[in-house]
């Protein structure tokens, strides 16, 4: 059998890779919220992320001041197909509650977003509803953070020096760094994916 690539990354399951860019397909009119997701050493796309059963009635209303409160039901999916995770919400009034669900759509875990936060806050739940960590960041700088405690698990920004930042060409593109010394197989990975996902859409539209 062969060795396992260095730090026990699984190259066949992009989601135990450290660093993702995010790129949103853009336009005037498109109501559906799209992303592809690229390794930045290759450059190629690891993921993606597709709303793939958007009623029109929410897409009506993508386009209203309704937009922030519409339910979604996003796919991550590598390239060749296989869902990663799979991000869902019901109709939101005021808070979001996001359920979290694996490639066989069982429930993983979720996020509830915090009371009076200031930019955006969610706290990440498991399965049984316990904490896992806290999203925190400010929406007006687009900079969050995954934080356990004071441990830092992964951070967003749309910041990026290092390798693959000539893929940063538009506003609409941003950089998940998850922390070396989370595992490849900790729970808390298809979470933060998940979570990223969703950022524009509950905190920023």
């Amino acid at each position: 059998m062969a060795d396992d690539p260095p730090g026990g990354e699984n190259i066949d399951d992009p989601i135990t890779k450290n660093v993702f860019i995010v790129k949103e397909h853009i336009g005037m009119f498109k109501a559906a919220n799209n992303f592809d997701i690229y390794d930045p050493t290759s450059g190629k796309i690891v993921m993606e992320c597709r709303e793939e059963s958007l009623g029109v009635f929410t897409k009506f209303l993508r386009f209203t001041d309704y937009k922030r409160m519409t339910p979604f039901d996003i796919r991550v999916r590598t390239a060749d197909g296989r869902q990663v995770v799979r991000v869902t919400r019901g109709v939101s009034f005021f808070l979001s509650k996001v359920d979290v669900f694996d490639e066989t759509d069982a429930y993983i875990g979720g996020f509830r977003q915090k009371f009076f936060s200031i930019g955006g806050r969610f706290t990440i739940l498991d399965p049984h509803e316990r904490p896992v960590c806290e999203l925190k960041g400010k929406w007006t700088g687009w900079d969050f953070r995954f934080l356990a405690g004071t441990k830092e698990l992964a951070h967003v920004s749309k910041r990026w020096s290092g390798m693959g930042k000539e893929m940063f060409t538009s506003a609409d593109t941003y950089v998940l760094e998850i922390a070396d010394d989370v595992a490849p197989d900790d729970d808390a990975r298809p979470l933060i994916v998940a979570a990223v996902m969703c950022i524009d859409m509950v905190l920023k539209e």
